[in-house]
């Protein structure tokens, strides 16, 4: 019998499959992918030896979507006709509600909202169960999610701010990297040092952070000596709207969000 099927093997359930199985989660045996173009099982076969890789959902303990948006109904239709009866989604913008209708009658559903970091073991994830899903499927899907990162239950209206937040968090990263490294170039390093310098100073800094006791502005203040290089440097981005863009960055990625929920 097969514990987990991840319908979709693109980058997101790749990332859990590989994370499944680094954890321990599973045996190869007891999983399997669904993909649909053949090139693409190929790849995941030969990636994850023992693994079945098929073209349809097959009966199994549970499933996870992880399907373009439009293409869910389909991915629910199948799953369901398959026998399914416990699915966690992390199908971008799809509510519960969506999900349950095109699953039909008796199947617990767990929407996620992960991010792509999940593809190195680090993810944030949010979960919000439907009206079918008890603490069990809650407890089933969390198991499957911290394979790849952490994960915090939230109500399923948070998950349009987790989706600006942390969901597209990691692109507004990956720019405050490239200004960090564009700026070690403009006064005077050599680019691959820069780089180099940069991602350490983000990667140490976001350790930090997660192990200290303190917050965040209780760190920045330590680096910020009176009239000192930080002090400078901080009045600048304060001066240039850092703050409040990445405010303005967060809330329009939240509303996009319910936007493309509403279709």
């Amino acid at each position: 019998m097969i514990r987990l099927q991840l319908v979709g093997g693109g980058r997101m359930g790749e990332a859990l499959l590989a994370g499944l199985l680094r954890a321990g989660w599973a045996e190869p045996g007891e999983l399997a992918v669904v993909e649909r173009l053949p090139a693409r099982r190929d790849e995941l076969g030969a990636a994850f030896p023992g693994v079945a890789v098929i073209d349809a959902p097959v009966a199994a303990d549970g499933a996870v979507i992880a399907v373009k948006p439009g293409d869910v109904p389909e991915a629910c239709k199948e799953v369901a006709l398959a026998g399914v009866r416990r699915v966690l989604s992390i199908a971008a913008g799809v509510d519960t509600g969506t999900l349950e209708s095109a699953l039909g009658g008796g199947v617990a559903v767990v929407r996620a909202m992960p991010n792509t970091p999940a593809v190195v073991g680090c993810g944030a994830a949010a979960i919000a169960g439907g009206v079918s899903a008890g603490q069990a499927d809650l407890d089933w899907a969390r198991s499957i999610l911290d394979a790849v990162g952490i994960v915090v239950q939230v109500k399923e209206e948070q998950l349009d701010a987790v989706t600006g937040l942390s969901g597209s968090g990691p692109a507004y990263l990956f720019l405050v990297a490239e200004s960090l490294i564009e700026a070690g170039v403009l006064v005077g390093l050599p680019r691959e040092v820069a780089e180099v310098l940069a991602v350490q100073t983000i990667i140490g800094s976001g350790k930090l952070l997660r192990e200290s006791d303190e917050h965040a502005a209780v760190l920045r203040a330590a680096v910020t000596s009176p009239g000192g290089t930080t002090a400078a440097g901080l009045h600048e981005l304060e001066r240039g709207g850092v703050r409040s863009a990445f405010l303005a960055a967060v809330q329009a990625a939240t509303e996009r969000s319910r936007q493309l929920g509403r279709g």
